[in-house]
């Protein structure tokens, strides 16, 4: 890394590119209970992953069992409401999230209790797209929880009628809900239908320990029962079990039929081996499974330990495959993992000595014949240990080790410390190449990965600073099913992540970004600079390159000494040109992150911190 801090004249190619910069992304900005809002979704707020939507931000501080509710209305466009933890994406799984929850069209109100003491941002944005416009939010604290009644009681063949209302117990989402409960033996197998005219219902199962809620079953839209709800359980044991009726959407109220039955026969398993080929077809006649679908279902023993792979094969219908032990405890699915498309591939690792159940269905209402097969697969080889520094030739064939995803691999095991900064980089001109990284000691679960990171083709390049120190597993594989042949790995030591360099406020720096500098999360490198702020300090930043896309972030160490992102921007000054206008939120020091959108880009860069005038 190169820096050198300049105290004359921002370029006139900076001036000239910031004054023609858009809005900044905005910063989360303080909301509290009583608060009303009125805002914009417009040019300049911050946008999702690919440009899916649009939002603003607010923090909301809250202690742990703080429940909330937030209220977003819009005339110009569909609203939407999510939260999650501050120093979380939650763009995959918020911590809850509403679209039409008010009951008023296209306007949201979502309910959520905080897990723990902390801040929460609550985005207010677009259902989809950029295109947004006024609007208004409201946050009201909600009181506390009430607690939770005794279950009511339903016996096998009854019918209860039942109502949902704001005086009921709640989810922590917020969510009214009423609880009836039954009892069985090991093995008993019940269908539950919860119907309503009233909201969407959803059925949930499970059992209640110590005042806990343990979900062990649930469906939404059942079979052909439309909105309505069905579910197929089996008891995994002598006890009594509870019902949970709720609606999908928090806020939702109403009448209510619940009914417990007899569920259907298990369907008939019929025996397999392991290393057995067999061809089946879907028919009208075939018993049904726990969701009333059209299945076959096989039995096979296996003992612990043992690796198997599923296959299902069909050209009449996209196929599903289910794993089960003796107790009808789903273990794991699949759905495409097989070659072409729509064939299934599952493989998995018995847990235990005993008799599995293999169900086989098509992904949707449909019927033909299909072929499925069962072997085993080789045990994993134990990974062998690989010196920093170190090159080596390797070959990807049919004896080695596959992973979930019937990958072949070869595991390498090192020792590092926390903080090392570790690289590794695999090519092949046989098959696109694919690493991970992960804790040597129990299941591997990977840390990190990457596909085509060293930028010329499909050759990887994954760098990755080591949490903790212990011993690692780095695996080097193809990274589809079918790939094989040569390749070569290297691993390097990069040291401990440089730190970062001061920074005066109305300065500017150029610097180079250099395969040497540190790196974020995806790999990408970056400079960091650090500067001293009051709170409310209002500061535009910029960072201007012609060689790589700029990319700014603005953050500091939490109390962990891991580092919190505060606000980001990529191309708000220009296409490859970052501009962001950031708010302290309290005295102290703050890290300025220079870097690139893309992984393996190096080059130079000007950045520029000035005070907002």
């Amino acid at each position: 890394m190169r820096r050198q801090t300049i105290f004359a004249a921002v370029s006139s190619l900076a001036l000239a590119a910031a004054l023609a910069g858009p809005a900044f992304a905005q910063d989360a900005r303080p909301l509290a209970p009583g608060d009303q809002v009125e805002g914009e979704i417009a040019d300049g707020d911050s946008n999702g992953p690919d440009n899916a939507y649009r939002y603003d931000s607010y923090a909301i501080t809250a202690t742990a069992g703080q429940r909330f509710e937030a209220v977003m209305r819009a005339e110009g466009f569909d609203t939407f409401l999510q939260v999650q933890p501050q120093g979380e994406a939650g763009d995959d799984e918020p911590l809850a999230s509403d679209d039409d929850g008010l009951g008023e069209g296209t306007n949201s109100r979502l309910r959520f209790a905080a897990p723990e003491d902390g801040v929460y941002v609550l985005r207010a944005r677009t259902l989809s797209g950029t295109e947004g416009g006024a609007y208004t939010l409201s946050l009201t604290e909600r009181p506390p929880a009430k607690p939770a009644p005794e279950p009511g009681q339903i016996a096998l063949g009854a019918t209860v009628q039942g109502e949902l209302s704001d005086d009921d117990a709640e989810t922590d989402a917020g969510a009214a809900y009423e609880d009836w409960a039954f009892t069985g033996g090991q093995g008993d197998r019940v269908q539950i239908g919860l119907d309503s005219e009233a909201f969407d219902p959803v059925v949930r199962v499970g059992r209640i320990a110590d005042g806990v809620f343990t979900e062990l079953g649930m469906n939404d839209d059942g079979g052909d029962a439309g909105l309505n709800s069905r579910l197929v359980f089996t008891l995994p044991e002598a006890g009594t079990y509870v019902i949970r009726a709720t609606p999908l959407s928090a806020g939702s109220t109403g009448a209510y039929s619940l009914t417990l039955s007899e569920g259907p026969a298990p369907i008939q398993a019929t025996a397999i081996r392991i290393g057995d080929t067999v061809r089946g077809e879907l028919t009208d006649d075939d018993g049904l499974s726990a969701n009333e679908e059209h299945a076959d279902a096989y039995r096979l023993s296996g003992k612990e330990g043992q690796r198997i792979r599923i296959d299902m094969t069909s050209t009449a219908f996209d196929t599903y495959l289910e794993l089960f032990d003796e107790n009808q405890v789903s273990l794991a699915t699949d759905d495409d993992g097989g070659p072409e498309g729509t064939n299934s591939r599952l493989i998995f690792t018995l847990p235990r000595d005993g008799s599995y159940v293999i169900e086989a269905r098509a992904f949707s209402d449909a019927r033909g014949r299909y072929s499925l097969a069962i072997s085993e697969v080789e045990p994993d080889k134990p990974p062998q240990p690989l010196a920093f520094g170190a090159k080596l030739e390797g070959e990807i064939g049919e004896t080695d080790s596959r992973d979930n995803d019937d990958r072949g691999y070869d595991a390498f095991v090192f020792d590092g410390h926390k903080g090392q900064r570790v690289r590794a980089i695999m090519r092949s001109g046989d098959f696109d190449t694919y690493l991970q990284i992960g804790n040597a000691e129990g299941e591997f679960t990977p840390l990190a990965q990457d596909d085509d990171g060293l930028g010329e083709g499909t050759d990887s390049r994954l760098s990755f600073t080591l949490p903790e120190d212990g011993r690692y597993v780095l695996r080097a594989s193809p990274l589809g099913a079918d790939g094989k042949g040569l390749y070569s790995l290297e691993l390097q030591d990069r040291g401990p992540q440089p730190q970062p360099g001061s920074l005066l406020i109305g300065t500017s720096a150029h610097g180079v970004l250099t395969e040497s500098d540190a790196t974020a999360d995806d790999n990408s490198f970056y400079d960091a600079y650090r500067v001293t702020v009051k709170a409310d300090e209002k500061l535009v930043i910029m960072m201007v390159s012609n060689e790589v896309d700029s990319y700014l972030v603005v953050g500091r160490e939490n109390e962990g000494g891991t580092f919190e992102g505060l606000a980001s921007d990529d191309d708000s000054l220009s296409d490859t040109h970052a501009k962001l206008e950031w708010t302290a939120p309290e005295d102290g020091t703050y890290e300025i992150r220079a870097g690139t959108f893309q992984q393996g880009q190096t080059g130079s860069y000007a950045l520029i911190v000035e005070k907002k005038p």
